[in-house]
């Protein structure tokens, strides 16, 4: 825990961030530094969108909270299916395994939040399953999962809320399907559970014949140096 304590330590600043190509970072002021509390980024709003990848492989993208409290925009990087970060890989696992009918087509996705200790906070994992004829979307439907962190005294992060839907199911010229996550905590780093909050927003795009692509969003009420946000989709 000491390890976890050492992660996030200095002076409280606000930063606002919109990621896509490029990042933006905007100081909002400092407050009063207290040498014994945590290093604070304030709250953040990150994006980013993504093709979906060939057949057999994955992209994803990391962005991490810099020193300076700005985003620091990782690389879009392919690699193959399965080979994302170990608790997007699990999530998705029993997707993969499950085999698909002949001919359907299937696009996973992963949004997740680490803290500075690349402990896993909050994730949404989403699975699009669909059908494509004569230049239609023949049918689809999109799944989604959330998994949270807890601690072992029973405390940590809670899923608040969650939605999704799919703008058209059957017959379609496109479909456009977004999950949603809402997450809450309140453990050994806030007790009163009002500093803290996670929500992930997963946005898949599929055509009969444009392939599909995907858009992330996570909103931080509150973030640390260090903390990282990992997103792709296979």
């Amino acid at each position: 825990m000491s390890k976890r304590i050492a992660c996030v330590l200095a002076a409280t600043i606000t930063l606002a961030g919109v990621l896509g190509g490029s990042a933006v970072a905007a100081e909002a002021g400092q407050g009063a530094a207290d040498a014994q509390t945590a290093t604070s980024c304030g709250s953040v709003r990150l994006s980013g969108s993504l093709p979906a990848p060939p057949a057999g492989m994955a992209v994803q993208q990391q962005v991490t909270i810099g020193d300076d409290c700005k985003p620091e925009l990782g690389p879009v990087r392919h690699v193959p299916a399965g080979a994302a970060s170990p608790p997007a890989a699990k999530a998705v696992e029993g997707a993969r395994t499950g085999a698909a009918a002949a001919g359907t087509r299937q696009l996973r996705t992963w949004n997740e939040m680490f803290d500075c200790c690349n402990i896993r906070m909050t994730g949404l994992y989403t699975t699009s399953t669909w059908d494509t004829a004569s230049g239609r979307v023949v049918n689809a439907a999109t799944e989604a999962r959330q998994e949270w962190n807890r601690e072992p005294w029973d405390a940590g992060w809670s899923l608040l809320s969650s939605s999704g839907k799919d703008d058209c199911a059957t017959d379609c010229a496109v479909v456009n399907a977004e999950a949603h996550a809402s997450f809450t905590y309140a453990g050994i780093f806030d007790p009163s559970g009002t500093v803290y909050a996670n929500t992930h927003h997963s946005y898949v795009r599929i055509g009969a014949d444009s392939g599909a692509s995907c858009h992330f969003d996570v909103e931080l009420k509150q973030t640390f140096i260090g903390w990282n946000w990992r997103h792709g989709c296979e």
